[in-house]
């Protein structure tokens, strides 16, 4: 019965925030040790003592929540495709949006003889890179290589790399003097691309603004650096494929235009346009 009643508690909490009832689930089924499906498939008995202690971490995850951290944070980790990546403080969050940037680039590694290399800009959690590595294991030949400049970031990184035991190598460097004179068959790249100033809801405020923010008005100054890098990586006929927010598809366009050809906008799972994808020239 405890469990129903911390649920409604929760729930009934985090209402007054407008924030979401299922995030009541994740953190009850974190402070039980168990996940979310179990929370309402198993019956779950609990001593006094567990019961106590289970409410008291329980109402401090709530509390936390109230003030804006991001759910991910306070229970250490986020589903991105069919993997769950640990996270905390010091890396961005994997958004669902991302998953069908993914989806793309595995459908279009299909168009490239094994080997492929390819490079992830920016990697952060490693998503991304772990995703493609994990998902073409055993199908396809794939080199990947995650570049990321973040010491904080790069932790969570080679966590993630160990966790799922994917053969990924890191690189700790700035995207744009990263992996000098080599040429790659891929790249892709999620950059910091909000404008600078953005408004924006409050559990980003606890995520690294370094990994948010894209410069001043329209937010394209690093964009445009990640574009220099993949146009200085990619073999001819090489493809990219890079985020961005739903205005700056032509944006984007305009600055591939001289290096690329083949510019396709493609739309997310909530059909907003969030990436684009082209070849090097």
């Amino acid at each position: 019965m405890i469990v129903k009643e911390l649920l409604k508690l929760g729930k009934d909490q985090l209402a007054t925030k407008n924030i979401e009832p299922v995030e009541a689930e994740l953190l009850l089924a974190h402070a039980l040790g168990v996940n979310r499906m179990e929370l309402h498939g198993r019956v779950i008995e609990l001593t006094d003592e567990q019961a106590i202690e289970t409410r008291e971490i329980y109402n401090q995850a709530i509390a936390e929540r109230l003030t804006g951290k991001p759910t991910q944070y306070i229970i250490g980790s986020a589903p991105f495709r069919y993997l769950e990546y640990e996270v905390g403080p010091g890396v961005l969050i994997p958004r669902p949006e991302t998953e069908s940037l993914v989806d793309e680039v595995l459908h279009q590694l299909n168009t490239f003889a094994d080997p492929v290399s390819l490079v992830d800009l920016g990697s952060g959690t490693g998503a991304i890179a772990i995703s493609i590595a994990s998902e073409t294991a055993g199908k396809k030949v794939v080199h990947v290589v995650a570049v990321e400049k973040s010491s904080e970031a790069i932790t969570w990184l080679q966590k993630n790399i160990a966790k799922h035991d994917v053969n990924v190598r890191v690189v700790a460097s700035d995207v744009s003097s990263a992996l000098e004179g080599v040429k790659c068959d891929v790249v892709v790249a999620n950059p910091p691309y909000l404008p600078d100033g953005a408004q924006i809801p409050q559990e980003l405020n606890f995520e690294p603004a370094e990994a948010l923010f894209g410069g001043p008005a329209n937010g394209m100054s690093i964009p445009n650096l990640f574009i220099a890098a993949a146009t200085r990586l990619l073999k001819p006929g090489g493809l990219f494929a890079i985020e961005h927010n739903e205005l700056q598809g032509p944006l984007i366009a305009s600055e591939l235009a001289a290096n690329f050809e083949t510019i396709a906008l493609h739309r997310d799972l909530t059909d907003r346009p969030r990436f684009t994808t082209a070849r090097r020239k």
